[in-house]
């Protein structure tokens, strides 16, 4: 079920340091979908517990049957606007303790979006989160928007 921002709690603040609500792509009843302001590649999200966890174990069973929604919808998206070669879910939470994953589409081969070129600086091993493809606002929206027209 999708949700309004009116009808779901206060941004946490894993979704604020992560621009909430601008960055917000998607929203649903237990998570929110944010694109990460700094693009490792093309297409970086994060996806967000609403709920007040920091522990995935934590978290209700309605939000687990949840995800499964929400993932799939979230990877057909990303493959539809981007075509990625795989897709990685990183759950670190060592700096921001909330329940989220940094979902990172990985690509073998340098991407052009918006006359702007991508790399995946870790391909074909680790995601390098310290290399990020230089995007600003309006930038970011148009990856938002491009996303946002392939969500089901």
């Amino acid at each position: 079920m999708n949700a309004t921002v009116s009808e779901l709690p206060s941004f946490n603040a894993t979704m604020l340091k992560f621009g909430a609500p601008q960055t917000i792509i998607k929203q649903y009843r237990h998570w929110s979908v944010l694109l990460r302001p700094a693009q490792a590649t093309l297409g970086a999200l994060i996806l967000v517990a609403h709920e007040s966890a920091q522990a995935l174990s934590d978290l209700s069973p309605a939000s687990f049957a949840e995800l499964h929604t929400v993932t799939g919808q979230l990877e057909t998206a990303l493959a539809k606007a981007f075509h990625y070669d795989k897709i990685n879910y990183l759950m670190l939470m060592m700096v921001d303790p909330d329940v989220h994953f940094h979902v990172i589409p990985r690509y073998a081969q340098r991407k052009t979006f918006a006359e702007i070129e991508f790399i995946d600086a870790g391909w074909p091993a680790m995601p390098d989160l310290k290399q990020v493809n230089a995007t600003d606002v309006a930038q970011n929206n148009l990856i938002m928007q491009h996303i946002q027209q392939h969500w089901l």
